[in-house]
């Protein structure tokens, strides 16, 4: 069932994590070869690569089952990746074995300070509700390098989904879209230069239909606030 988020309760992360262990496979099944249907993700992650391959590594935040990781890494990025659940780390790392794929929350990360020339997070911001965006924010922008490159990917809308069975499994899940301009509030806010944002269209037939942003955002000096 899909239904509005009330705001009234806040999803834990073992909610996210439970709920994506519970559909893993099906994940896997449905969108690991995602990228081959998607030449402006593609381009991206082309511009994301030439930026970040001669600098240090790099991690894909929310990695899944790792085709974003997978194609990083072909194309010469040192990347590695994070995500919450467990299930989709062990798919990932059978998937990929030559890239290190660990479990992490990206709200508190075990990395050091500075420790990524660049992090590319497709969709995975959108679990975290609007009153933790800036703090979520501020700790990638901890664990990237001065002047190190965020690309970050969402769904655009105003609205908050809930979902609780999903292809046929049972889940807990809020989705959080967000207005462009309201992104690059919270990313300002967190410490975060704007380089640019991209808006498209959904591809018919191949995702969910919802207009997409991305933004390339780069860690500023000195943290706002």
């Amino acid at each position: 069932m899909i239904g509005k988020a009330d705001g009234s309760l806040t999803l834990t992360s073992m909610d996210v994590k439970t709920s994506y262990d519970r559909v893993a496979d099906e994940y896997v099944r449905r969108l690991f070869d995602e990228l081959e249907h998607k030449p402006l993700d593609r381009q991206l992650l082309d511009r994301f690569a030439a930026s970040v391959r001669d600098l240090g590594p790099a991690c894909d935040m929310g990695c899944g089952p790792g085709q974003v990781a997978r194609y990083l890494h072909e194309r010469g990025v040192q990347i590695n990746g994070v995500d919450l659940s467990p299930e989709l780390v062990k798919r990932a790392q059978g998937l990929t074995p030559g890239i290190k794929f660990q479990e992490g929350d990206m709200k508190a990360l075990d990395a050091p300070d500075g420790a990524w020339a660049g992090i590319v997070a497709f969709y995975c911001l959108i679990h975290i509700p609007r009153s933790e965006m800036v703090s979520t924010l501020r700790e990638l922008r901890r664990v990237l390098r001065p002047g190190g490159l965020l690309l970050l990917s969402f769904h655009i809308g105003d609205d908050a989904l809930h979902l609780d069975d999903w292809w046929g499994e049972k889940v807990c899940l809020d989705f959080f879209l967000f207005q462009s301009a309201e992104m690059r509030g919270y990313l300002t806010a967190a410490g975060f230069e704007i380089e640019e944002i991209i808006e498209r269209e959904p591809y018919p037939e191949v995702e969910h239909q919802s207009r997409r942003s991305y933004i390339f955002a780069r860690r500023a000096d000195q943290p706002s606030g």
